[in-house]
């Protein structure tokens, strides 16, 4: 089971850190992607750590969002937002993919968890 937390409302400029954890299993024996879904649109994949700890981002979020891994213990992966801007807005989901290869990371086909999703919401 996924859980993903730490959304919220802020200004345009601002900063939020999310978080996904992870019970039952290890995330650190797989990959993990951030994916995010607008009202209206489909969802895009913002960003994907494997498990090899290769980074990946989508153009509008690099430079702004950083990715990382939390120590085995917390089995937790983060997400820091910062520079936010109101197209950042929309649910952001945590994924989890079993395997190595971060071949195709933003297809949602390739995730075997999800979790619930947590809003972000920022206002200009």
């Amino acid at each position: 089971q996924l859980q993903a937390s730490g959304g919220g409302l802020v200004q345009a400029g601002g900063s939020l850190r999310l978080s996904c954890a992870a019970s039952g299993f290890s995330l650190s024996d797989g990959g993990v992607a951030w994916f995010r879904q607008a009202p209206g649109k489909e969802r895009e994949g913002v960003s994907y750590i494997s498990r090899d700890l290769f980074i990946y981002y989508v153009d509008s979020v690099r430079g702004r969002f950083t990715i990382s891994r939390g120590d085995k213990a917390e089995n937790t992966v983060a997400l820091q937002m910062n520079s936010l801007k109101p197209e950042d807005t929309g649910i952001y989901y945590c994924a989890y993919y079993d395997g190595y290869s971060a071949d195709r990371w933003r297809q949602t086909s390739r995730y075997s968890y999800w979790g619930q999703g947590t809003q972000v919401t920022v206002s200009s």
